[in-house]
């Protein structure tokens, strides 16, 4: 079992003090048989007060709020955790029978639940998505599920242009078809709108990514690490199967989740208001550090 640790540190700056409203921090992991967390700790500047709940969805989220301005402010999470990486999973060794092969329907005891992973989240009147993902479907007859899944992740690290982007927001899958370029997460909405469009249930997943080889490897290893964002979908018999379309995966040994929802924007790590001087935001900084085989975090 690796022990995993990752320091993520945010930090913005503004022009003069402003005043924070409440911000909502998603940065603990989801305990899970795969991910037991040891310990976190979250350090914020200016000091705020933390309260702790559960989202709709079971994640963790703490609440903070702030009594003094600052020209800064500083968000500083620490986490210990023991991983339990697996291969990625024999997706079509998993698959009940009946959904074997696309399209299949969720038996009735499930297909409630997983109606709001069904719903579209964005319009798209020209059915650009629609469009999109009927090419991975056979013309010669039945499509075979995990081939299908399989076909729109490598096609969508392979076909889609990555761009790093620090601005707010996703972007709707109909855009990102049409600039052919994204985000992470923005290519994680893009895949669960394609699944979507063929009647199968998708949720956003946000975490951290770190470099795959630190996971066996014999020594302790200190790496570099990100924010990142991919996609579960839901298979009869397998369950939720976390897919990474950013880097053409299914699963992956070096994914840490921490929320899962129905929306991106349901998902964001830090979210929350200011109020200061026009244009006053000058910017922000992200680091993610991330240690494998050491008992405690890496210095923030």
């Amino acid at each position: 079992m690796p022990t995993v640790s990752i320091t993520h540190s945010a930090l913005y700056r503004y022009a003069a003090a402003v005043t924070f409203g409440d911000h909502r921090l998603m940065t603990r992991p989801r305990d899970s048989h795969d991910l037991r967390l040891i310990e976190a700790t979250l350090a914020i500047t200016p000091a705020a007060s933390l309260r702790w709940k559960h989202d709709v969805f079971g994640n963790s989220v703490a609440i903070a709020s702030f009594a003094a301005p600052s020209d800064t402010l500083e968000i500083v999470s620490r986490m210990t955790l023991g991983h339990f990486p697996a291969d990625p999973p024999d997706v079509a060794a998993l698959i009940e029978p009946y959904a074997e092969t696309h399209p299949f329907a969720y038996p009735a005891e499930e297909a409630e639940d997983l109606a709001p992973a069904l719903r579209r989240h964005d319009p798209d009147p020209d059915r650009l998505v629609d469009t999109w993902a009927k090419r991975f479907l056979s013309a010669a007859g039945p499509t075979r599920t995990a081939d299908l899944l399989i076909a729109i992740t490598r096609a969508i690290q392979a076909e889609f242009r990555y761009e790093a982007r620090e601005a707010e927001g996703t972007r709707s899958a109909p855009e990102t078809l049409r600039t052919g370029c994204g985000a992470c997460r923005d290519f994680a909405l893009l895949m669960m709108e394609a699944c979507r469009s063929l009647g199968l249930a998708a949720r956003f997943v946000s975490g951290y990514l770190y470099d795959a080889e630190m996971v066996d490897a014999a020594t302790p290893v200190v790496g570099g690490g990100a924010t990142h964002a991919w996609c579960d979908v839901y298979v009869p018999g397998a369950g939720w199967v976390e897919f990474d379309p950013t880097n053409g995966l299914v699963a992956g040994r070096n994914l840490i989740r921490v929320a899962v929802a129905r929306t991106p924007e349901q998902a964001v790590p830090v979210a929350g208001s200011w109020t200061g001087p026009t244009n006053g935001f000058l910017g922000m900084t992200v680091s993610v550090d991330v240690a494998v085989g050491e008992a405690t975090a890496p210095a923030g």
